[in-house]
């Protein structure tokens, strides 16, 4: 091929440049970057970069650019900031398509205005296809479901530019509904989403949050168990834990005004007399427990054995010697952890080793999502992966030449 900064340039109508240190991937320097403004564009730029065989990394507000393991490469990083549209709304069969790059708060403050949500609340700087591609979620997961239960269709490119589709804008059309799925958590080492339909929920008409003290892992497996058993139905049910011994436990009511009234006042109840209700989240609901730059663990378990959990954690920090911060849904059985940036890698490794030796113990996983590089230079950050050999299959077919996001994946994929 000749020039390729030219011929992305032709591609995106313009919008192509030189990368500069602000492009880079998890600290792998870029050569390019292209923004196309539609699934036409997109299909011209992975074209010549199939032709010049050109890794392409794809970004949308490049918030979770730092997930899993650096690339091996990026030659071109895809920026989908201008594919931004509200495509349709379709209010009356609460159904939303939207370009990938329309962040995740414009998409809810275009359907307030019907009295709709897109049941997704992870922090809302995120892209549509970010979101998408990191199967990033938050507290209300418990009541309406991950990511990949909400996403009905989408439209993505394959790496030699082919456009396809899976999915449609109906909830009851379910033809081609397991790629969408498949795409849901992929990183982006798949195919480049360009737009996607997502089902809908109306806003509640009240909501109230119910929190209680817990002094430890015990407590804190004891009072999720009666939320969660309870008839009252709670939509988000929350742990915050800044020491091993010292948390909040919150839940989240959503309905008609009585209807959570009366059902607040059962789950104080259930949760003992420190329980208090609110008409607000904490200070807390909804962040995450790190700062830009900390560790970030992703620890999963079964819903009988947080108690488990709590242990191991509890132990490893014993051994260690680490600070770490723990907040997650532990409704669904999904948690995030924070250590400080500053802790030092072979402590955190130890860290990640005593948890992991532990996981089959509460059944769940431990994964590094993000750490600094010297971090992940000493850790192994995705730890035991079943299915990877399918997992290698899946990449062989969608991205033969391995230029999508090479490397950032399970396995290297």
């Amino acid at each position: 091929m000749g020039d390729p900064l030219a011929q992305l340039e032709d591609d995106c109508g313009g919008h192509a440049a030189e990368a500069d240190s602000s492009d880079a991937v998890d600290g792998v320097a870029a050569q390019w970057v292209a923004r196309p403004a539609d699934e036409a564009e997109t299909a011209a730029v992975l074209r010549t970069c199939a032709e010049g065989g050109l890794a392409v990394v794809t970004r949308g507000a490049g918030t979770k650019l730092g997930w899993g393991l650096p690339p091996r490469r990026v030659d071109v990083v895809l920026d989908t900031t201008r594919m931004d549209r509200l495509v349709e709304h379709a209010a009356g069969d609460l159904v939303v398509v939207a370009g990938a790059g329309r962040r995740l708060g414009q998409v809810q403050a275009d359907l307030a205005e019907a009295g709709q949500r897109l049941s997704i609340d992870p922090p809302q700087d995120g892209t549509i296809g970010g979101t998408i591609a990191s199967a990033a979620t938050g507290p209300i997961r418990l009541a309406h479901g991950a990511v990949r239960d909400l996403v009905i269709g989408a439209t993505f490119v394959l790496a030699d530019g082919t456009v396809a589709h899976s999915g449609g804008k109906v909830v009851k059309n379910v033809a081609g509904y397991d790629v969408a799925k498949l795409l849901t958590g992929s990183l982006g080492t798949l195919a480049v989403i360009t737009q996607a339909a997502f089902r809908l929920h109306p806003e509640p008409h009240a909501r109230a949050w119910v929190t209680a003290p817990v002094t430890g892992g015990d407590e804190a497996h004891r009072l999720t168990q009666a939320a969660v058993h309870s008839q009252t139905m709670p939509a988000a049910l929350e742990l915050d834990l800044a020491t091993p011994r010292e948390g909040t436990l919150c839940v989240q009511l959503e309905g008609v005004g009585p209807g959570v009234e009366q059902r607040a006042a059962t789950m104080c109840g259930l949760l003992g007399p420190q329980a208090e209700r609110f008409t607000e989240p904490p200070p807390w609901w909804g962040h995450e427990p790190f700062t830009a730059g900390d560790v970030e663990l992703r620890l999963t378990h079964e819903l009988g054995a947080l108690d488990t959990l709590l242990q191991a954690l509890e132990s490893g920090q014993d051994a260690t010697g680490l600070a770490v911060r723990l907040r997650g849904s532990v409704g669904v059985g999904s948690v995030l952890a924070g250590v400080d940036a500053s802790a030092d890698p072979g402590a955190v490794a130890a860290l990640v080793g005593e948890l992991r030796g532990r996981a089959a113990d509460f059944g769940g996983s431990v994964v590094v999502r993000d750490a600094p590089r010297a971090v992940k230079e000493a850790v192994d950050v995705w730890g035991p992966v079943s299915g990877l050999a399918l997992m290698r299959s899946v990449k062989d077919r969608f991205d033969p030449g391995a230029r999508l996001s090479p490397g950032r994946f399970v396995g290297g994929i």
